[in-house]
């Protein structure tokens, strides 16, 4: 490898000892970028990688919040600017309790090329807290989220840092975030948050839209193999918002998501989420608060495993859509054993760097990597961010027009940068590479700071 990656990598693998998602991410990304900073010796002069690596900034926060007992609490609050060379900070918010800086950071720098290959102009941002929603009234999640944003209100903006929902933060947390930055700043600054009810501000499919834009990409990864989306089967893992719009596109188009998982364990559905009733119940199973895969089970009549993941059923599509690191070694061995010949990461970096390695040795598999695939969430948020500013709605199909757009173009972009560095079909390197270039040439541009 070049000498000037390793020692970033090695100089990442040092100071971030303690945190390991981010040295995987980090180690995953530049280690695909050989080709490129050998021919920009100009990077190693500017440092560009050494900066690139980490956050510009990075802030925690407490948060005491009051529960209905009157019982008072403290979780810590994190934001993570991590690069703004081509947009103002965007990326979402993540309310778990196993939520610390380097899960923060992570997903910063993961979000800063993921929103690089969008195209449009958005740098990338993480934030959230240790704070879990599960069991929790809708006073004390207000509550919370209230505090949240007093401590946050003074660091974002529409032109500065946009935060968004994640795991843990859907519309009612958005809402109640965004309710509590209007009374701070007393002005209608509905750009400053994404993934809002559609009252407020929001965009149309955008719940929808990582769902969404997971099978654009995979239609054009089939279309390069002869192939279509219809009459596949697919794994899937959770039942959130991710793939219940998978659920619900690949049913559209003819497919069918045959597994679902949760903490409990994951349930197998030989018949496929396709019904309007099945798709519509991983809505309720959500909102429930109950957290438990097994209720589709129970409701449905079919298999349910508990403490186990779906990886290695007999399936054409594997599309890990839940949280990193779900596939290890392990996983990633039966699901090679199970004869699947895709693999459409959905989820930011769900797979381990060893069990991604072995996954893209296989040569009857294909590999796309979670940058690339779920970058259709972010992108329908920047298109939010475009509707407020601009005081318009726009309908479902021209925001899901501009989303399939918008996948097309990602794909054609990593296959594009990967053959350009002679790397071949490498959607994985070719996302990293194509994604980096962009931020690459807007931080040489800006000069060095």
């Amino acid at each position: 490898m070049n000498t000037y990656l390793s020692s970033v990598i090695e100089h990442v693998k040092v100071r971030h000892a303690n945190e390991p998602e981010f040295v995987q991410t980090v180690e995953e990304v530049l280690s695909s970028l050989e080709p490129v900073v050998e021919k920009h010796p100009e990077y190693e002069e500017a440092d560009l990688l050494g900066r690139m690596v980490e956050p510009e900034r990075m802030f925690t926060f407490r948060v005491v919040w009051e529960d209905d007992r009157g019982g008072f609490h403290t979780n810590i609050g994190y934001r993570c600017q991590f690069n703004g060379a081509i947009g103002p900070y965007k990326g979402g918010l993540r309310f778990q309790k196993d939520v610390y800086p380097g899960i923060i950071k992570f997903l910063g720098f993961e979000q800063t090329f993921k929103n690089s290959l969008t195209g449009l102009p958005i740098g990338g941002g993480k934030g959230g807290s240790d704070f879990d929603p599960a069991g929790k009234s809708d006073a004390e999640i207000m509550r919370f989220c209230q505090s949240f944003m007093q401590a946050l209100y003074r660091y974002i903006g529409p032109d500065v840092d946009v935060p968004a929902g994640d795991m843990g933060v859907g519309a009612r947390e958005i809402g109640y975030l965004y309710g509590e930055y209007r009374r701070l700043k007393g002005a209608f600054e509905n750009g400053v948050l994404t993934g809002k009810g559609f009252s407020y501000g929001g965009s149309l499919i955008r719940p929808e839209a990582t769902g969404f834009g997971a099978v654009y990409y995979l239609e054009n990864v089939l279309k390069h193999e002869g192939e279509s989306v219809e009459g596949k089967t697919i794994a899937c893992a959770g039942f959130g918002n991710v793939t219940w719009g998978i659920c619900k596109k690949a049913a559209e188009l003819g497919a069918k998501v045959v597994t679902l998982s949760g903490p409990d364990g994951y349930i197998y559905d030989p018949d496929g989420v396709v019904t309007e009733e099945k798709v519509g119940y991983l809505l309720e199973m959500r909102n429930s608060g109950r957290n438990k895969v097994k209720d589709y089970a129970d409701k449905f009549g079919v298999e349910f495993f508990p403490g186990e993941k779906p990886w290695g059923r007999e399936v054409d599509i594997c599309m890990p859509s839940a949280m990193q690191n779900d596939v290890d070694y392990r996983q990633a061995q039966r699901i090679i054993v199970s004869g699947a010949k895709y693999y459409i990461e959905v989820a930011n970096m769900p797979t381990t760097n060893d069990a991604l390695k072995l996954l893209m040795s296989q040569p009857h598999m294909t590999v796309a990597p979670s940058k690339a695939v779920n970058a259709g969430g972010v992108a329908t948020s920047a298109l939010e961010m475009a509707q407020n500013s601009e005081r318009l709605v726009w309908t479902a199909g021209e925001v899901d027009r501009q989303l399939r757009q918008i996948m097309d173009t990602i794909y054609k972009m990593s296959v594009e940068a990967a053959a350009q560095y002679g790397l071949g079909y490498d959607l994985v390197s070719g996302a990293n590479i194509a994604g980096f270039q962009r931020v690459a040439d807007a931080m040489m541009a800006q000069g060095v700071f």
